[in-house]
């Protein structure tokens, strides 16, 4: 049986009835994303509520806002928020977001919901958090706009082989790409993952483009990729 929830540094995060685990990609989004100088946070499909904690953890003055449409994650979302040292800062609601009345965000993340295929796990809470019949990626992007300051940020993160296909949805939408980071597993495998920044406005420099590789030869977690997670990893 899978553990239920997982220790970081500053906080544990428990997983067992949310549609969304613990996972890497989670963890590379909270880390990454821009949300030092926000001050107000929106996470979309927040599951269990990691991304909304590290993001909390990384900006001790923002109000963190997190929104999932699954009714037992919000519940156990809470109860982590509860449990941090960041809970007082944190709101946690069921909502579709592609309702949600709010006022702006200077900063929105997700980890969206990326798989395509026609087979779908059995499992309809989990499918609903990884498929794209629940929100298509062309509906977050109109709701991130929607509900993005004029020089707000958006950061996601999403299979590497969809990312040309978003950025084209992004641009039609009016964003502009701010930085992209391709994730590579190992060197000199292909990117895995991608991550993004867009922004309803042109950054006045010029698009930032690297690449992450999470582990070494030998599969220990690279420099890089340490560095980035120090403050969280145990």
């Amino acid at each position: 049986m899978a553990n239920p929830y997982f220790d970081f540094k500053n906080f544990r995060v428990w997983h067992d009835r949310s549609s969304m685990k613990v996972g890497t990609d989670g963890v590379l989004l909270g880390a990454w994303a821009p949300v030092e100088h926000a001050t107000r946070i929106l996470d979309i499909g927040c599951g269990c509520g990691l991304v909304a904690l590290i993001a909390a953890q990384r900006n001790r003055e923002a109000r963190v806002t997190g929104v999932d449409i699954d009714e037992a994650s919000i519940r156990q979302a809470r109860e982590n928020a509860d449990h941090s040292p960041f809970g007082l800062r944190i709101e946690l609601l069921t909502a579709d977001i592609r309702t949600l009345t709010a006022a702006p965000f200077d900063c929105i993340v997700s980890n969206p919901p990326f798989f395509d295929e026609n087979l779908l796990p059995p499992d309809a809470r989990r499918a609903q958090a990884r498929h794209t019949q629940g929100l298509a990626l062309d509906e977050l992007l109109t709701a991130a706009r929607r509900l993005l300051t004029p020089h707000g940020l958006f950061s996601l993160i999403l299979p590497a082989q969809r990312a040309d296909t978003l950025l084209s949805q992004a641009a039609a939408q009016g964003f502009a790409l701010v930085r992209r980071t391709d994730v590579v597993t190992r060197s000199p495998k292909p990117p895995r993952r991608t991550l993004l920044c867009l922004s309803p406005t042109s950054p006045d420099a010029a698009t930032r483009r690297d690449t992450l590789v999470l582990t070494d030869a030998d599969g220990s977690r690279s420099a890089e990729h340490a560095a980035l997670t120090r403050d969280l990893y145990l």
